[in-house]
């Protein structure tokens, strides 16, 4: 993670996203921007809460660590949304894991400002409110998805969600924590990807994935995943 001491870029993500509506300026003065590599991971689970953090721009995946000790990948940022909702306001270790898909630019605020003077504002109130309700309707979303549309729809989905500007993706989960995520088993998900390998539309070397039809992989995905 890199600190960048950028107020016009700052302001510039703070009037984008209309961050005013929800933070008031005595708050926003301790605001930092944070920027994340790809895969740099930026929460990790069962660990403190340091900054609550709103996502600004890039690509970020989150995903809920189990009691044993595996993951299971739970949705995708892509637009304006929170980091840290339960955790600030319960003052509890951090639930889930993000990762930085892309390179990825975050506004940070100190938790323990937050929490001391902030946490019973109503604008913010509201704003941890919906955000909350939207990572529930996508939960569900997924959830219901994983049990209506084919694996072929799922992966492709998936696999779209990975997408930069390059003509390959790098998978960084385990084959059997994409399994889980997409509600399926290891042998069927191998047995998929050979599908779309066999219409052309992707080529597999170990976890790289080449994409060599993106539109026929765009259209099988559906957009499925939020």
């Amino acid at each position: 993670m890199k600190k960048i001491s950028n107020n016009i870029l700052l302001n510039k993500y703070i009037d984008k996203h209309n961050i005013k509506s929800i933070f008031e300026d005595n708050i926003l003065k301790y605001a930092q921007l944070h920027y994340y590599e790809k895969n740099e991971t930026i929460l990790q689970a069962d660990c403190e809460l340091t900054y609550y953090y709103l996502f600004v721009d890039g690509k970020i995946k989150i995903s809920y660590l189990l009691e044993n000790g595996k993951s299971i990948l739970l949705q995708f940022y892509t637009n304006f949304d929170s980091l840290g909702d339960l955790e600030l306001l319960n003052n509890i270790p951090v639930r889930c894991n993000a990762e930085a898909i892309e390179n990825t630019y975050l506004i940070g605020l100190p938790a323990n400002i937050l929490r001391s003077s902030y946490c019973n504002n109503p604008k913010f109130l509201k704003h941890i409110i919906n955000s909350l309700s939207r990572k529930l309707d996508a939960t569900g979303n997924n959830s219901s998805y994983n049990l209506v549309y084919p694996l072929i729809n799922r992966l492709s989905s998936y696999i779209v969600e990975h997408i930069t500007d390059k003509d390959y993706i790098q998978l960084n989960s385990s084959f059997k924590e994409i399994a889980q995520f997409l509600g399926t088993t290891y042998r069927h998900l191998n047995r998929t990807f050979n599908t779309l390998e066999s219409k052309g539309i992707i080529k597999c070397d170990d976890k790289i994935i080449y994409i060599l039809q993106k539109e026929e992989l765009r259209k099988l995905s559906k957009n499925l995943y939020i």
